[in-house]
């Protein structure tokens, strides 16, 4: 997929490092991730390489350059669960603003509804009050592209010497059938859609 030069395409483990130089700033600078430490290196590289085993793992890139990524991973884990899947999104901080949220969504999307899924869930950290570590931008972005917010924990998590609540986001990408198709992970799908994928 491609739009202004601006090229969507699957993450491989080469693309790591720049992956890792992009969330890097959201563990130090943000409770956008509730993780405390930036992973290495090799932990991130197995990161991927783990989600591409089932999910798509996608960047959006420019003249080889990676503004931003994200993907989809297990919500919750157990078979039942198969159709609904969690979405997580990445971009670099100089390049937000411009649409590329919306664009990696989208091929997130289209992915999605090709391996069967039909629910996306966002886990998204929310703050009682704004402050500098964390805004409600994220809740914004997400209720732009059709998600509802569907659950709130109150103060389970803690970071920068504050409490903050999580939310989780929910976006029904189709009709639930009786019996739905099974799901198809994104290796196989990958070999059916050729480039697309």
């Amino acid at each position: 997929m491609q739009s202004d030069d601006i090229r969507i395409r699957a993450a491989t483990t080469a693309d790591a490092e720049q992956l890792l130089a992009i969330y890097a700033p959201y563990v130090s600078k943000t409770a956008i991730t509730f993780e405390y430490e930036t992973p290495s290196l090799a932990a991130f590289q197995e990161r991927i390489e783990n989600t591409l085993k089932r999910y798509p793992y996608i960047v959006a890139e420019k003249n080889g350059e990676i503004l931003g990524y994200a993907y989809t991973g297990a919500f919750v884990g157990r078979a039942a669960y198969d159709w609904a899947a969690e979405v997580s999104i990445y971009l670099k901080e100089s390049r937000r603003g411009i649409g590329l949220g919306r664009m990696l969504y989208g091929a997130l999307e289209e992915l999605s509804k090709a391996q069967h899924i039909l629910n996306l869930n966002a886990c998204i950290g929310y703050p009682e009050h704004e402050d500098t570590y964390l805004t409600r931008n994220s809740v914004q972005f997400h209720a732009h592209l059709g998600y509802a917010i569907v659950g709130r924990f109150h103060k389970c998590g803690y970071k920068f010497g504050t409490w903050y609540d999580m939310v989780w986001m929910e976006k029904l990408l189709g009709e639930h059938p009786d019996v739905p198709a099974p799901l198809i992970p994104f290796p196989e799908l990958r070999g059916k859609m050729g480039d697309k994928a």
